[in-house]
């Protein structure tokens, strides 16, 4: 461990899954250790095998993997390369996933169903993870699956610094539902803006019912739609309908975690009124998705700079989603 601010890259080993190698790289950059190479692959039963590329014996050991789709091969990817580092007599094995997809099962609202959120946690434990670093959770009681220390980062301030340049009169931030209102809440804080939330209900996984909204969005002409995943996009598309019925002229979507399955990106951009799209590097995402008005901007920093006071022994506090809360209660 080095004492003078940066880590010693003998100290640590970054390895990448297959599913956003980009963002390990952007980690490693940060951090100034090389990322670590490894295998992966199938035999010719289709059963994957990963292999790490450098000895880890007695390092810290970090491995980037997002959720992102396949969702299911790449949790048992992330499974293995934890085992393998485990098994290797690695002193530490952090999982970094920077999007926790199985987050969005987090109870049980259906007879008969699987949290599956809770089976994913205690699969990732028992696979060797010592600690696990994430961000926009779907919801707070999902940290409360993890047995071992788990930091659950925000990407609100790289979404605050975006706006802070832009003339945000006659502006409202708007929650697409009542699940995120706290965190579009502490969003809508920090820019000094007013909020209001779509009243949705789900009707199934590609299809909701936004009715009206809760909050005063009179004299208003743009909105601020906040929240921490899109994958179809009904539930933005739906609010920004009934935002359009208030006299709400210009939209900018904003979202943590941008899947975008199918056309949903395409959808979204085609709408008049949307003036951006805004996720963070979470997910990746093709550019044969992309559109003119994605714009895409990076929390890799904020897992590096985390991954690094960690490593020192320093707080990470004022990265957290509800640090906003601590501090007020100081």
């Amino acid at each position: 461990m080095s004492t003078n601010g940066t880590v010693n890259p003998d100290d640590m080993r970054i390895y990448a899954g297959s599913s956003n190698p980009a963002f390990a790289d952007a980690i490693a950059s940060y951090l100034g250790v090389p990322r670590s190479p490894a295998r992966a692959g199938h035999y010719s039963n289709d059963s994957l095998y990963v292999q790490l590329g450098a000895t880890v014996r007695s390092r810290v050991v970090i491995i980037v993997q997002s959720f992102c789709p396949p969702v299911n091969e790449h949790l048992v990817e992330l499974l293995m390369m934890l085992d393998a580092a485990r098994t290797a007599g690695a002193k530490e094995v952090h999982a970094v996933i920077p999007y926790y997809a199985y987050a969005r099962s987090d109870k049980k609202d259906a007879p008969r169903i699987s949290i599956a959120g809770r089976l994913m946690a205690r699969l990732i434990q028992e696979a060797g993870a010592t600690h696990v670093m994430t961000t926009s959770l779907h919801s707070a009681q999902v940290h409360g699956f993890f047995d071992v220390p788990t930091d659950p980062l925000t990407a609100r301030p790289v979404f605050e610094a975006h706006f802070k340049h832009l003339h945000l009169a006659d502006t409202i931030v708007v929650s697409p539902d009542a699940g995120r209102v706290h965190s579009a809440g502490r969003f809508a804080q920090r820019l000094n803006l007013p909020l209001a939330v779509g009243n949705k209900t789900r009707i199934s996984d590609t299809k909701v019912m936004v009715s009206g909204l809760i909050g005063d969005v009179s004299g208003k002409t743009r909105a601020i739609v906040y929240d921490d995943e899109i994958a179809s996009g009904t539930s933005v598309m739906e609010v920004i309908k009934v935002l359009a019925g208030h006299g709400i002229e210009q939209v900018w979507v904003v979202c943590t975690h941008g899947v975008f399955a199918g056309e949903a990106l395409a959808r979204l951009s085609a709408l008049p009124a949307v003036q951006e799209v805004i996720a963070t590097d979470t997910v990746p995402i093709a550019e044969a998705k992309r559109t003119a008005k994605l714009k895409i901007l990076s929390v890799a920093p904020l897992f590096g700079e985390a991954i690094r006071r960690n490593h020192l022994r320093q707080s990470i506090g004022d990265l957290f989603t509800f640090w906003d809360e601590y501090r007020s209660e100081d």
